[in-house]
């Protein structure tokens, strides 16, 4: 006899009605769950496709590298969405990535405050038979917390007395120092107004508006107010960076124009910052890193390069014209000699590459890279070293590429891109291979590039500054920022114990003590 089949669904009409339900809210929900995940698939994809055309397309339509970056962000973020959405449908899925989360983060920083929560169960009576239990051991994890800033009132009260037996007497303790006379500001306050305009690029009317937020009516031009009085006590420590700078035997040079207003045509005139940058940790060298910025109206030499016009060393440069008047013979200064900067002759052959077939452009890539392989092997080692590994490796393939350099040039047209990109590394020659010569010098200019890009950032958020004076302060509290973050040291902190003791007459003499690498670094 054939075995009954097992029929899932109930004879009763009422069941089956309440199945039908919920066979019909669960196609329901799929299609929902189906039209959702069609919607963010189209949205990556029109992403992806705006990254294509950034990277790939026409000039035009290109971002720059921090529009990319905003691009990039919602590209991950609508990742992220979705891979929440997975998780909340599937717990042994949230489970094993929050594993393999916990397992990649980064530790927390030891020196940052740690508090100390403690999660007991209900009960620690044993469930059988109700004795008490004790440790064994426990589960610990870190979370980044956050105490959102809190803005208080300093209240300073001096006590005057006076004796009863003498008529007349009265003594009282003196005002404490102040960086503005009968201000708001203490110098705490002032220090997060310069590192919110110089490191975190907020114009002073947003941080205005921010304070207004917190019931703290403060306008724009009393926060300017600030950073003048700031910049002015800080001008000395700025000159004496620059000297030190001054005195290393190496040093790096970019500029970058800065829109300027200029009153008297209604417009804006195109002033120029330079920054003169030192970095001997490639080669262990025990100078700390730093960075000064000077302004000039124009990117002429004649202004741009007055700080170096005293200077006698090695100087890391792209291939501007006007770095080539510091390689004058007869400088009363003494020589310099110019190194120049590999990155910029790759960057010529790297814009051909991009662009479509460019098989000579990607040969000198390929070749250039593996120069760029063998420092990689050598950083931090000392100058004899890198020297050495230089003479042994990178000369034989330094001879070759110029030799190939010359044949292809030989078979392009004189007016082509390609022909002038290798005519440029050709005229650059000797400055380029200098580093082969000696173990201090880098085959790039990247110390220097990295430290003109906040420069940019702030740029472009403040759009322009307000006159040349506005733009001179900008670069003197842009130097101190940019050493710290050079020094790990924390700019907010060191900029308001260094204005609390400027305030109160720190003796010039001492001055090189109040330098960022003196301060206390920030741990690992």
């Amino acid at each position: 006899m054939a075995e009954a089949v097992n029929d899932p669904l109930p004879n009763d009409v009422a069941a089956l009605q309440v199945l039908l339900r919920n066979v019909t809210a669960e196609r329901d929900a799929a299609i929902a769950e189906r039209d959702l995940e069609r919607e963010r698939n189209e949205r990556l994809k029109h992403l992806l496709h705006q990254l294509r055309r950034a990277q790939f397309g026409r000039r035009s339509e290109k971002l720059d590298a921090d529009q990319m970056q905003l691009a990039l962000e919602d590209i991950e973020q609508a990742i992220a969405e979705n891979e929440a959405e997975a998780e909340k449908r599937n717990p042994p899925l949230r489970a094993e990535r929050g594993r393999h989360r916990r397992e990649a983060r980064p530790s927390l920083p030891a020196h940052l405050p740690r508090i100390e929560v403690t999660v007991e169960p209900e009960t620690t009576a044993c469930p059988c038979c109700r004795g008490t239990m004790h440790v064994i051991g426990e589960d610990k994890s870190e979370r980044l917390d956050v105490v959102p800033a809190q803005y208080r009132v300093i209240v300073t009260r001096r006590p005057k007395y006076a004796c009863r037996a003498c008529s007349g007497t009265v003594v009282q303790a003196p005002a404490p120092a102040r960086l503005i006379e009968g201000g708001l500001p203490t110098e705490a306050l002032v220090a997060q107004v310069l590192v919110n305009k110089y490191a975190h690029h907020l114009p002073l009317y947003r941080q205005a508006q921010m304070l207004a937020s917190q019931g703290i009516a403060i306008d724009r031009s009393t926060l300017a107010c600030w950073v003048g009085h700031a910049a002015a006590e800080l001008a000395p420590l700025t000159g004496r960076l620059l000297a030190m700078i001054l005195a290393s035997p190496k040093i790096a040079v970019d500029e970058t124009p800065v829109p300027v207003l200029d009153p008297g045509r209604g417009r804006t005139k195109t002033g120029y910052f330079w920054a003169i940058a030192r970095d001997d940790r490639p080669w262990g060298g025990s100078d700390p890193p730093a960075v000064v910025y000077t302004y000039a109206p124009g990117r002429g030499g004649a202004e741009g390069l007055k700080p170096l016009m005293s200077y006698a060393g090695i100087v890391q440069c792209d291939g501007y014209a006007a770095y080539k008047q510091l390689a004058d013979p007869d400088r009363a200064a003494g020589t310099v000699t110019l190194a120049f900067c590999w990155t910029h002759l790759r960057r010529r052959f790297y814009d051909l590459a991009k662009e479509g077939a460019a098989p000579i452009a990607e040969e000198a890539l390929r070749r250039i890279a593996a120069l760029y392989a063998i420092e990689a092997g050598i950083r931090g080692r000392s100058a004899a070293e890198r020297r050495a590994v230089r003479q042994a490796k990178s000369q034989p393939l330094v001879a070759v590429l110029k030799a190939w350099l010359e044949q292809q040039l030989a078979g392009l047209s004189g007016k082509s891109t390609l022909a002038g990109d290798i005519r440029y590394g050709l005229n650059h020659w000797d400055g380029l291979t200098r580093y082969l010569q000696d173990g201090r010098i880098e085959m790039d200019t990247n110390i220097v590039e990295r430290s003109i890009r906040p420069v940019a950032l702030n740029r472009k958020n403040a759009l322009f500054a307000g006159h040349d004076e506005g733009a001179a302060n900008w670069a003197c509290i842009a130097s101190l920022i940019e050493t710290c973050k050079l020094c790990g040291v924390e700019p907010q902190s060191w900029l308001a114990g260094t204005l609390t003791k400027l305030v109160n007459l720190w003796p010039a003499a001492r001055i090189d003590e109040l330098l960022p690498w003196n301060a206390p670094r920030l741990a690992a």
